[in-house]
Protein backbone atom coordinates (compact mmCIF):
# COMPACT_ATOMS: atom_id res chain seq x y z
CA UNK A 1 0.00 0.00 0.00
CA UNK A 2 1.35 3.39 -0.95
CA UNK A 3 1.89 5.95 1.79
CA UNK A 4 -0.40 8.93 1.81
CA UNK A 5 1.30 12.29 1.63
CA UNK A 6 0.31 15.06 4.00
CA UNK A 7 -2.14 17.32 2.21
CA UNK A 8 -5.03 19.45 3.40
CA UNK A 9 -7.75 17.33 4.93
CA UNK A 10 -5.50 14.36 5.88
CA UNK A 11 -5.41 13.12 9.46
CA UNK A 12 -1.82 13.22 10.77
CA UNK A 13 -0.29 11.87 13.96
CA UNK A 14 3.22 12.76 14.93
CA UNK A 15 5.65 12.67 17.79
CA UNK A 16 8.07 15.46 18.49
CA UNK A 17 11.04 16.55 20.50
CA UNK A 18 12.82 19.86 20.87
CA UNK A 19 16.62 19.79 20.87
CA UNK A 20 18.85 22.63 22.12
CA UNK A 21 21.10 23.57 19.17
CA UNK A 22 23.93 24.68 21.47
CA UNK A 23 24.14 21.63 23.74
CA UNK A 24 22.37 18.94 21.70
CA UNK A 25 20.30 18.09 24.77
CA UNK A 26 16.62 17.18 24.55
CA UNK A 27 14.55 20.01 26.04
CA UNK A 28 11.08 18.59 25.47
CA UNK A 29 9.58 15.42 24.06
CA UNK A 30 6.07 14.11 23.52
CA UNK A 31 4.74 11.56 25.98
CA UNK A 32 1.94 10.80 23.49
CA UNK A 33 1.57 11.51 19.78
CA UNK A 34 -0.48 14.49 18.71
CA UNK A 35 -3.10 14.20 16.01
CA UNK A 36 -4.63 16.85 13.81
CA UNK A 37 -6.26 17.36 10.41
CA UNK A 38 -3.79 19.10 8.12
CA UNK A 39 -4.98 22.45 6.80
CA UNK A 40 -7.97 22.38 9.17
CA UNK A 41 -6.60 22.18 12.70
CA UNK A 42 -3.75 24.52 13.57
CA UNK A 43 -1.68 22.85 16.30
CA UNK A 44 1.74 24.10 15.24
CA UNK A 45 3.21 27.29 13.85
CA UNK A 46 2.58 28.05 10.17
CA UNK A 47 6.27 27.45 9.39
CA UNK A 48 6.16 23.93 10.86
CA UNK A 49 2.84 23.13 9.15
CA UNK A 50 4.34 24.20 5.81
CA UNK A 51 7.34 21.89 6.38
CA UNK A 52 4.99 18.93 7.01
CA UNK A 53 3.09 19.38 3.73
CA UNK A 54 3.95 16.64 1.24
CA UNK A 55 5.68 14.40 3.79
CA UNK A 56 4.58 10.83 4.53
CA UNK A 57 4.50 8.26 7.34
CA UNK A 58 8.00 7.51 8.60
CA UNK A 59 9.48 10.84 7.52
CA UNK A 60 11.38 12.85 10.13
CA UNK A 61 11.72 16.58 9.69
CA UNK A 62 13.87 19.04 11.59
CA UNK A 63 12.77 22.66 11.81
CA UNK A 64 15.06 25.25 13.43
CA UNK A 65 13.25 27.49 15.89
CA UNK A 66 14.28 31.01 16.82
CA UNK A 67 12.74 30.91 20.27
CA UNK A 68 13.38 34.62 20.85
CA UNK A 69 11.23 35.39 17.83
CA UNK A 70 8.46 33.04 19.00
CA UNK A 71 8.47 33.79 22.72
CA UNK A 72 10.51 36.95 23.10
CA UNK A 73 14.01 37.25 24.53
CA UNK A 74 14.76 36.00 28.01
CA UNK A 75 13.81 38.57 30.67
CA UNK A 76 15.80 38.17 33.89
CA UNK A 77 13.32 40.44 35.72
CA UNK A 78 10.90 37.47 35.56
CA UNK A 79 13.20 35.32 37.72
CA UNK A 80 12.58 35.49 41.48
CA UNK A 81 14.20 33.77 44.45
CA UNK A 82 12.54 33.73 47.85
CA UNK A 83 13.30 32.19 51.22
CA UNK A 84 11.88 28.67 51.36
CA UNK A 85 9.79 29.42 54.45
CA UNK A 86 7.87 32.06 52.41
CA UNK A 87 6.89 29.51 49.77
CA UNK A 88 3.97 27.11 50.34
CA UNK A 89 5.12 23.50 50.51
CA UNK A 90 3.25 22.47 47.34
CA UNK A 91 5.47 24.88 45.33
CA UNK A 92 8.80 23.51 46.56
CA UNK A 93 9.41 21.07 43.69
CA UNK A 94 11.35 21.83 40.50
CA UNK A 95 9.02 21.85 37.49
CA UNK A 96 5.93 22.93 39.42
CA UNK A 97 3.84 25.56 37.61
CA UNK A 98 2.54 28.51 39.61
CA UNK A 99 -0.10 30.88 38.22
CA UNK A 100 0.60 34.36 39.60
CA UNK A 101 -1.37 37.57 39.24
CA UNK A 102 0.14 41.05 39.04
CA UNK A 103 -1.23 44.08 40.86
CA UNK A 104 -3.14 45.08 37.70
CA UNK A 105 -4.77 41.63 37.37
CA UNK A 106 -2.59 40.15 34.61
CA UNK A 107 -1.92 36.43 35.05
CA UNK A 108 1.36 34.71 34.21
CA UNK A 109 2.64 31.21 34.76
CA UNK A 110 5.95 30.79 36.55
CA UNK A 111 7.90 27.53 36.79
CA UNK A 112 9.92 26.45 39.83
CA UNK A 113 13.45 26.07 38.47
CA UNK A 114 15.53 25.61 41.62
CA UNK A 115 14.94 24.50 45.20
CA UNK A 116 17.54 24.17 47.95
CA UNK A 117 17.38 24.05 51.74
CA UNK A 118 17.14 27.87 51.98
CA UNK A 119 15.37 29.16 48.86
CA UNK A 120 13.04 28.59 45.92
CA UNK A 121 13.59 30.16 42.47
CA UNK A 122 10.77 30.66 39.97
CA UNK A 123 11.02 31.79 36.34
CA UNK A 124 8.25 33.48 34.33
CA UNK A 125 10.06 33.14 31.00
CA UNK A 126 8.88 30.57 28.50
CA UNK A 127 11.23 27.58 29.01
CA UNK A 128 12.48 28.02 25.43
CA UNK A 129 13.15 31.80 25.62
CA UNK A 130 16.72 32.72 24.87
CA UNK A 131 17.45 29.40 23.15
CA UNK A 132 18.04 28.28 19.62
CA UNK A 133 16.36 24.96 19.18
CA UNK A 134 15.42 22.39 16.58
CA UNK A 135 11.92 20.95 16.46
CA UNK A 136 12.21 17.28 15.38
CA UNK A 137 8.94 15.71 14.21
CA UNK A 138 8.39 12.08 13.24
CA UNK A 139 5.29 11.40 11.16
CA UNK A 140 3.54 8.32 12.55
CA UNK A 141 0.26 8.29 10.61
CA UNK A 142 -1.15 9.89 7.46
CA UNK A 143 -4.65 8.83 6.39
CA UNK A 144 -8.17 9.97 5.68
CA UNK A 145 -9.83 11.22 8.89
CA UNK A 146 -12.85 9.50 10.41
CA UNK A 147 -16.11 11.42 10.75
CA UNK A 148 -15.47 11.65 14.49
CA UNK A 149 -11.99 13.11 13.92
CA UNK A 150 -13.39 15.62 11.43
CA UNK A 151 -15.99 16.73 14.00
CA UNK A 152 -13.31 17.01 16.72
CA UNK A 153 -10.71 18.63 14.46
CA UNK A 154 -8.14 15.95 15.27
CA UNK A 155 -7.35 13.25 17.80
CA UNK A 156 -10.36 11.62 19.46
CA UNK A 157 -10.62 9.86 22.80
CA UNK A 158 -7.79 11.67 24.55
CA UNK A 159 -7.21 14.94 26.33
CA UNK A 160 -3.63 15.17 25.08
CA UNK A 161 -2.86 18.68 23.88
CA UNK A 162 0.26 20.25 22.44
CA UNK A 163 2.09 22.13 25.21
CA UNK A 164 1.46 25.89 25.12
CA UNK A 165 5.13 26.68 24.53
CA UNK A 166 5.05 24.80 21.22
CA UNK A 167 1.78 25.99 19.77
CA UNK A 168 1.33 28.93 17.50
CA UNK A 169 1.41 32.26 19.28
Amino acid sequence: MQNDHITDGKYVELSYKVIDQKTGSKLISADYPIGYIHGVTTVLSAEVMAELAGKEKGDVIEVPIDCDQLYGPRDESLVFTDAIENVPEEYREVGTSILMESENGEQKTFIVTRVDEKSVTVDGNNPLSGRRATFVLEILTVREPTDEEIAAGGMVGTDVQMPDHLTKQ
